[in-house]
């Protein structure tokens, strides 16, 4: 979806850190298509809620990751922000638990601490909040299995395609505030390393240099797990019967490596390369999954067996060629068999 002139009138240049105060019901509504969106983004009506808060800029949506619709990696976007508080409770998605985290066009926002600010257009009945409510259902959805349509289903036709090697974004990812020129520097250098090791020659040596290096100077080990249970094999099921709550501390990689398949999938759920950076590490449920709306079908599905979301845990995209940096912070999802209880009285470590 192109830039709207719209968009462009009422870009407000946010940075990582700013505040900023959520328009009226009004003021948003007048920015809104028919469909309830803007610029191919819908509005949720559970956003609703945020309206008049003061709230600070997480960071800066320049850029997104379409990894499980279409799987199109990078995707550009324009004018759109994360806020900090601003997750989805699915309330209105029929309790979708998958916490993802909201897009904010800066149409919708205005800085909290200034007293001017782009003005709001003059409201041309175009959409109203019952038009929101309504566009949650795909148009022609079965009423008894609806298709749902949300922020997180729509990100493709809300963005543009967004190459890797585009350096611009990298900068950007500075000048926004989302990351400090030292980070991306270091996930630069090894994103390059990592497509060295990726020619396949001299790979044993490689890795284990870096591993050696990392080992001297206390870092994280080259980000990769080969699962040891063949494809095809069935995988093991483990149950802590976890809560809200409770305390836990992720198994080694060796530990989960004995649970998924080479391909990192134990029933179905994948193991993901950028959860490597929490084994080892203590953390608290957030809650316990068992019904997400799936991104690409749109339709809501339960879970044959249920999963874990950790409290301030989410992808940090560090380790993803074709999302490096990526500020859109989706939850990660955990098989207990992954995990295990610890004495709620020691905390993290």
């Amino acid at each position: 979806m192109p830039r709207s002139r719209l968009s462009q009138s009422m870009s407000l240049g946010l940075r990582a850190g700013e505040w900023v105060v959520v328009r009226s019901k009004e003021e948003i509504l007048a920015t809104l298509d028919r469909h309830g969106r803007m610029d191919g983004l819908p509005f949720q009506p559970e956003m609703f809620a945020l309206c008049g808060q003061r709230l600070k800029v997480y960071k800066t949506a320049h850029k997104t990751c379409d990894s499980s619709v279409h799987k199109t990696g990078g995707r550009r976007m324009y004018d759109t922000v994360h806020l900090e508080g601003g997750r989805c409770d699915g309330a209105l998605h029929n309790g979708c638990q998958a916490d993802c985290v909201f897009f904010w066009k800066e149409a919708w926002l205005k800085r909290a601490d200034s007293g001017r600010a782009p003005v709001a257009p003059a409201s041309m009945a175009n959409c109203a909040e019952s038009d929101v409510v309504r566009a949650m259902h795909a148009p022609g959805s079965d009423p008894n299995d609806p298709t749902w349509v949300c922020q997180t289903t729509a990100i493709f036709e809300a963005s543009e395609p967004l190459h890797w090697w585009d350096v611009r974004q990298y900068v950007q990812d500075v000048t926004s505030g989302n990351h400090g020129v030292w980070h991306m520097t270091k996930l630069m250098v090894r994103s390059a390393y990592r497509k060295l090791v990726g020619l396949g020659v001299g790979y044993r040596l490689l890795v284990g240099a870096y591993n050696k290096l990392q080992k001297m100077r206390g870092g994280e080990p080259f980000p990769e797990i080969i699962g040891r249970i063949p494809e095809g094999s069935p995988t093991p099921i483990g149950s802590l019967h976890l809560k809200a709550g409770d305390w836990i501390e992720v198994k080694s990689k060796e530990e989960i490596a004995s649970t998924i398949t080479p391909s990192g999938f134990n029933r179905g759920m994948r193991f993901d390369v950028e959860m490597l950076k929490y084994t080892g590490q203590r953390y608290r449920v957030q809650q316990r999954v068992d019904a997400i709306i799936h991104e690409k079908t749109g339709k809501f599905n339960r879970m044959k067996t249920a999963c874990i979301q950790l409290e301030n845990v989410f992808c940090r995209a560090e380790c993803t060629e074709k999302r490096l940096a990526c500020p859109r912070a989706s939850s990660t999802y955990w098989r207990e068999i992954w995990l295990k209880r610890v004495d709620p009285t020691q905390g993290p470590p």
